[in-house]
This record gives structure tokens, C-alpha cells and sequence, in this order.
């Protein structure tokens, strides 16, 4: 089966109705267009290119206007299009750059403040910190307990 037919067998299908309609129009007018002088069968061709053509452009408006909003808003909706579709894919994107700093910042921030914590904890003592660099310190904290 070919497409031709296909189309033909779909009558609730809009486009196939309008494709049926706008054939039979064309034999007809094609049919009755032999008979006339040159100069008017320039003149309707001429009509049927700028038909066309403002078919064309009617039917880009009118896609935007199957949404349901109003000529105006369709167009400038129609402008947006692209726009949205671009912002959406690099949505994601964004996203995962924002959380990256925030995790970056929050790493940052708890590695202050365990620095703070240890720098307190020394302050606090009543060992003076240059104990803490004598190699025999670190060897007494190495040895177990004496009872």
C-alpha cells in the first residue's frame, strides 16, 4: 500500500482531508486553465505562487497557534521557542556547577573549622605549643602508659 493511498483511507485525519481537497482543486483548476489566453494563464500562476506563499507563512503562525493562545502571543511565543529549548538544555548544567561550588565551599568551610578546633584545643592546653615539636615529646606520646 502505498502513501497516497494510506492518506486517502484516514478520513478523520485533517491533513489528509486538506491534501484530497487541495488535489482535486489543482486538477480542476489545471483542467479549465488550458483554454485561457497566455497573459491570464501568467497571472494566475503568478496568484497561485503568492498563495503559496502566504500559505507558507500562514501555516509556521499557525502551528504556534494550535497551543491555544492568541495570534500575538503565538508569535511571541513562537520567538521564545528556541530560546526555552536552549535554557532547558543547559538547565542541567548549570545545576550541577552550582552544587560543585556549594560542596566546594562547604569542604572549605569544615576544613577551617577543624583547623580552628585543633588551634583552640592547643591554645587551651597548658603545655606551651613548642613542646608539641620537640622529638622527645613525640616519642613519649608513641610510648604506652607507665603504670
Amino acid at each position: 500500500m502505498n502513501a497516497s493511498q494510506e492518506t486517502s483511507r484516514s478520513p478523520t485525519d485533517p491533513r489528509a482531508l486538506e491534501t484530497r481537497w487541495a488535489l482535486r482543486l489543482v486538477g480542476h483548476l489545471n483542467a479549465r486553465a488550458d483554454g485561457l489566453p497566455l497573459d491570464v494563464q501568467e497571472r494566475l500562476r503568478f496568484a497561485r505562487e503568492q498563495a503559496l506563499a502566504c500559505a507558507r507563512e500562514t501555516r509556521g503562525a499557525a502551528v504556534a497557534g494550535a497551543v491555544g493562545v492568541s495570534s500575538a502571543g503565538a508569535l511571541l511565543l513562537g520567538a521564545f521557542v528556541p530560546w526555552l529549548r536552549r535554557a532547558a538544555s543547559v538547565l542541567p548544567l548549570l545545576l550541577l556547577l552550582g552544587g560543585l561550588l556549594v560542596i566546594q565551599q562547604w569542604s572549605s568551610r569544615e576544613r577551617v573549622l577543624a583547623a580552628a578546633e585543633i588551634d583552640t584545643l592547643l591554645l587551651a592546653d597548658t603545655l606551651p605549643p613548642s613542646a608539641y615539636g620537640d622529638p622527645g615529646f613525640a616519642e613519649f606520646l608513641r610510648s604506652p602508659p607507665q603504670p
